[in-house]
Order: C-alpha cells, then structure tokens, then sequence
C-alpha cells in the first residue's frame, strides 16, 4: 500500500517557467554553464551554482550549500517562484522526438522506504548519501524529483487523461526539442481518488534517484530524532518523486570498453573467450545483439558476435540470467581483471541510444582496447531481480526520462 500525497508545490510563474527550469547540473558542460548564468537571470542553475553572483566558482561543501538556500529564498523574494495554496498532484507530460512520457508529481513516504514498498534495483555509495543528506539539510528543499514505476493502474490513467484535455499550467519547448506539459490536479475528489488508487498500488520501484531517496530517507531519520514533538507527518518525511507507469519508462543500455587487455594479445582473448563463448567474427560488419546472452565485441579493427555457452555456465538466479552479469562474471573479472566495475580506472560506459557505432569508432581512436555491447535489460528483469532481494550491477540501465530541476519544488 503505497503512501503518494498531494503537496503544495513552490514552481516559477507561468511567463517565466521555460527560463527557470533546467536539466540536472551534471548534465551540463563547464562551457554551457557559464552561457546560461551569463545570458538567463531566471535559471535555476543560478541558485545551484550560487557561488556565479560573487564571481566566486569553487564554493564547495556546507558554504556552498547555505549560498544554495539563499539563492533559492531571492528567487522567493523576487517571485519568481510562488507557492500553490492548495496541496495538489501535478501531471507532467515529456514529448521528445522519440517517446512521450507522462506521470504524476507527488510526495512519497520515507516509511514506504524503509518498509520496502519502495524499492531499490542498485546499491547506494555512503560518502554520496552523506553529502546529499547535508546538502537537503541546509538547503530545505527538492528540487528534482526521484523517478518510481509502478504497474499502469487504469484510474490514475483516466484522471491523468481527463486532465490532458485542459489547457495545460505550462507548455513551452526546450532547446534540445523536447515538449513540456504540466497540469495541477487540485480538485479534492481527484485528489482522493489517485491517493485512493496508489494506496491500492504494492510496490513502486526506484528507476533513477537511488541517492536522492536514500539521503531523503537518512534526513528524515535524523530529524525525527531531534524532535521531541515527531508525529510522522511531517514534511521531511516525504520526497518529491515522479511516478511513472512501467509502460512508459525507457530503458537502454551501457556499452563498455576497456582501456587494456590484461597482458593478453588479441589472439589470446578470444581463445579465453572460448571457454563460455562460441564466436563467430564479423569483419567490419557492425553488429548488434538481438537475443538476451548474445554480445557484441570489437577487437583489433573486427566485430565479433559472442553466444553464451549455456552447458558451460551455471544459472543460479535470477541475477545470474542478466548480460551484465553475465559479462561481468566471464570476461571483466576472470579474463580481463576488473574487480570493482564502480570504480576501476581501465573500464568506461557509455549509455548507447544509437546505432552501435561507437562501439567500433571509440576502440579506432587508440583510447580503448576492447568493447562489449548487449541488449537492454527489461522492466520485468528489473522488478524480478529487485523482488528477489537482489541488487543490479552498476551501470546495467540508462533509464529514461530524465527530469529537469525546479519543475516543482518539495519544501520541508
């Protein structure tokens, strides 16, 4: 029984939304940074950068943090941003070139959380959880949503579509094409119903946002523990998150490549590739996977296609059935000695969106030796591995949407 709640969100005036908000701040270069704070007054990224108004760009930790609030209470000041007066749900609707995505922005419980009605596919680093718990402490606020799934439910569906044949709250574009649509659902029957229908909802599963949940969670609980008059209902018990049907969510996968052979020659790889693997080589044809534990590989100027000798490895669970796993456990720990796929220097991921091609034209230019490709996991893969109690590898899913900042602000 998912707890989903309505909330009064802080958002830009309608006239100036599309200069407000912005992608996520990592996504961005040094370069466009710099273009956007010097050309748009109103982007958002003014209050994430706060350091920009002192000529100051290396403000870091708790410093920057505080400046990250005070920037935020000038936009308040200026009106830039408001507060809606009543506790509301908000459609919003996604048109890239490619897909349409829409879901709903809600408040969700950090109970559920810690009550596994929320759950995770990956494992979260303590030194990120940290830092992101200092940064929501000092600064008060979410300000880009944390990305659940859930199973599509037939009367969240007929609300949210009843609110798409209203003028929508915002509509405007983005320089990368994307379509932007937000609708306020403030009307109290409406309101109880998609509380109503959540409720009836068992799990939602995290598809991006892993650190922002967990460091919402670590908050939550140290300021319960500093309350003396906690009841729960608190708005530091809840996060802001985008909820998504599972119809709709978008998953690609990550190449990989690595920078060196392990002391192996070419040759040599492919014959310890033979133990679990029957090769066939491409030439320069490039080639893709079509089918779950078939990979592709580019080695020395050829594509390879690599199908898993299933007498030759032992499917445990249902972790041990995904290609990342796969790959993993065969090639980069025992073959080519990565251990820590996290963090080991010699291997990078790219999430690969396209034709494949940078499979061939990143190992080309010297930088890497190798690379691998595979088909995208599933979301029944995801919900499977998760509901087995089971984590994912890293970098297994290239999830989309991605969800821009300062949509709608959660305050707490």
């Amino acid at each position: 029984m998912a707890i989903v709640k309505p909330f009064k969100a802080v958002r830009a005036t309608r006239d100036k939304v599309a200069l407000v908000s912005s992608k996520s701040y990592e996504i961005y270069t040094p370069a466009e940074i710099g273009a956007k704070l010097d050309f748009n007054p109103y982007t958002f990224l003014h209050v994430i950068n706060p350091g920009y108004k002192y000529h100051k760009q290396d403000v870091t930790g708790e410093q920057r943090f505080k400046l990250v609030h005070n920037r935020y209470l000038e936009f308040k000041e200026n009106e830039v941003f408001k507060q809606d007066e009543a506790p509301a749900y908000y459609v919003y609707q996604k048109i890239t070139p490619n897909d349409n995505f829409c879901g709903i922005i809600a408040a969700t419980s950090v109970e559920d959380y810690h009550n596994e009605v929320i759950k995770k596919h990956e494992d979260t680093l303590k030194e990120r959880e940290l830092l992101f718990e200092n940064y929501l402490k000092n600064t008060g606020f979410n300000a880009e949503p944390v990305l659940l799934t859930y199973p599509d439910n037939t009367v969240i569906n007929s609300i949210v579509k009843k609110y798409q044949k209203k003028r929508a709250e915002y509509e405007f574009s983005t320089s990368d094409k994307d379509l932007h649509f937000l609708w306020v659902i403030s009307d109290e029957k409406d309101v109880e119903e998609i509380a109503k229908a959540f409720k009836d909802v068992n799990t939602l599963y995290i598809a991006d946002g892993h650190h922002r949940s967990t460091s919402s969670c670590l908050l939550a609980q140290n300021l319960a523990e500093n309350n003396p008059k906690h009841t729960g209902k608190e708005d530091y018990n809840f996060f802001m998150s985008y909820l998504l049907p599972e119809s709709q969510v978008k998953i690609y996968e990550f190449n990989r490549f690595i920078k060196d052979l392990n002391g192996l020659t070419p040759e040599e790889l492919l014959m310890e590739l033979d133990t679990h693997f029957r090769i066939e080589n491409r030439g320069q044809e490039l080639y893709r996977p079509k089918e779950k534990h078939h990979f592709s590989m580019y080695l020395n100027g050829e594509f390879y296609a690599l199908y898993l000798r299933k007498s030759a490895y032992n499917f445990t669970d249902c972790l041990s059935e995904l290609d990342a796993y796969i790959l993993y456990t065969t090639v980069l720990e025992p073959i080519l000695g990565i251990e820590d796929i996290r963090n080991a220097s010699k291997i990078v991921y790219s999430q690969d969106k396209s034709d494949g091609l940078e499979l061939k034209t990143k190992v080309d230019s010297g930088e890497f030796k190798v690379s691998f490709g595979m088909l995208p996991t599933n979301i029944q893969e995801l919900k499977t591995i998760v509901d087995a109690g089971l984590m994912m590898p890293p970098k297994t899913t290239y999830i989309e949407p991605k969800l821009r900042s300062a949509l709608t602000i959660y305050e707490f």
